[in-house]
C-alpha cells in the first residue's frame, strides 16, 4: 500500500480518535512531512480529517470508508487470518484477484474497492459498481474441491450475505437459485466464483470468490434497466458509521465459518429457508427452451430440484439452466 493509503487505514481503525503525526510517522517509518501530505491529499479526496495542535489527526466518526484497518477491527478469529487489501477504483476485484492466483498467491488474500469501472456478473454482463455506496470485494481460495463441488462456494456465500446483511440491518433477505441475494423481491447482491482447474487431479487449482453488493442508494439512483430489479440494503442516500466496513466483515466472517467446513454443508439448512422459488411455479429456461415448472427442494448439492407440468422431476444444476420466478 502507499503510505496515503496506509495512513486511512490507521486513521480508519481508530475512526474519531486523534493519533499524532509522529507516532504515524513513526509506525509507517516515514517523515513527519510526507505524512502532513498525505493528510493533504485525503482531504482534498473528500475525507473529512481534522488536524489539531498537540492532538494529531482524526478521521470524522460518520466517515464511511472501506479500509483494511476498519474491516479488520470487525473480523473474527477466522477472518483475522485473511489479508485485506482495498482500493479507491480498480477495473475488476475478481481480475486482480485471478493474477493474484495465477502467480502463486496463497489462499486468503481478499481484494476489495470502493468502485469497480469494469466489474463483471454471470455470462460476462456488466456488474453496475458505482464508488462509496457498495461492497465489491473478491476472496482467493485453494480448496480441494471438484469441479461439481465448486457449488458449495457459490451457495455458502449466498447464505453468509444474507446472515450478514440480516445481522447489521434486522431486515429479511430472500436468495434466488442459485446465488443472488434479494431484499423485498430486487436483487441486492450478486455471486460470481471464477475457477481454475488442475487437469492432473481433477480438483480446483484455485477459486475467486466475487461478491458485490448494494449498500446504500447511488445519488443518482440506478441506471435504465437496474431501477425495477435492483435495490440496496439502505434506502437513506446519508454515510452511516463504518456501514460498509461492518458489513464486508460480517461476510467474511460468516463465510470463512462454513468454509472451514464446507464439505458438511453447514450453510445448507441457512441457504434452503431463503430460497424464494420453492413451493411455486418457475420458468426453466434450458438448451434454448422453456418449461413451466414447480420449484419443490434444494438437496444436499444445492441442486434445484423442480416438477413439471407433465408430473416428471428433474434436479437442475447451477451451470445448466436459468430460472424465472
Amino acid at each position: 500500500m502507499t503510505v496515503k493509503e496506509q495512513i486511512l487505514t490507521l486513521l480508519g481503525s481508530n475512526k474519531g480518535g486523534y493519533i499524532s503525526g509522529e507516532e504515524i510517522a513513526g509506525q509507517l517509518s516515514v517523515t513527519r512531512s510526507a505524512v502532513w501530505k498525505a493528510i493533504k491529499s485525503l482531504q482534498t479526496d473528500g475525507y473529512s480529517i481534522q488536524a489539531v495542535t498537540n492532538k494529531g489527526y482524526s478521521l470524522s466518526p460518520l466517515t464511511d470508508i472501506l479500509s483494511a484497518g476498519a474491516i479488520s477491527k470487525h473480523l473474527n478469529l477466522q477472518g483475522q487470518q485473511l489479508r485485506l487489501e482495498v482500493y479507491k477504483t480498480i477495473p475488476s476485484t475478481n481480475e486482480a484477484v485471478k493474477i493474484l492466483a495465477a502467480n502463486g498467491e496463497a489462499e486468503g488474500k481478499v481484494i476489495l474497492s470502493e468502485e469497480q469501472t469494469a466489474g463483471r456478473g454471470r455470462n460476462g454482463r456488466p456488474f453496475f459498481s458505482p464508488r462509496g455506496t457498495g461492497i465489491y470485494m473478491s476472496i482467493l481460495l485453494r480448496p480441494k474441491l471438484s469441479a461439481a463441488e465448486s457449488i458449495l462456494l457459490t451457495t455458502s456465500a449466498a447464505a453468509a450475505v444474507a446472515l450478514a446483511i440480516e445481522s447489521v440491518s434486522g431486515k429479511d433477505t430472500q436468495i434466488k437459485w442459485v446465488n443472488d441475494v434479494f431484499m423485498d423481491g430486487k436483487k441486492v447482491c450478486g455471486i460470481l466464483t471464477e475457477a481454475s482447474l488442475s487437469l492432473e487431479n481433477g480438483l480446483l487449482d484455485y477459486a475467486v470468490l466475487g461478491i458485490g453488493i448494494n449498500v446504500t442508494l447511488p445519488a443518482a439512483g440506478f441506471p435504465d434497466g437496474l431501477g425495477g430489479i435492483a435495490t440496496s440494503v439502505f434506502s437513506e442516500s446519508n454515510h452511516y458509521d463504518d456501514l460498509r466496513c461492518r458489513l464486508a466483515a460480517e461476510v467474511l466472517n460468516h463465510f470463512m465459518e462454513y468454509y472451514a467446513h464446507l464439505t458438511d454443508r453447514p450453510f445448507l439448512s441457512e441457504y434452503r429457508q431463503r430460497i424464494l422459488s420453492l413451493g411455486k411455479p418457475v420458468t426453466v429456461m434450458k438448451d434454448n427452451k422453456q418449461r413451466g415448472a414447480t420449484a419443490i427442494d434444494i438437496d444436499n448439492d444445492c441442486r434445484l430440484k423442480v416438477r413439471y407440468e407433465n408430473g416428471d422431476e428433474e434436479y437442475l444444476s447451477s451451470g445448466e439452466v436459468s430460472i424465472k420466478i
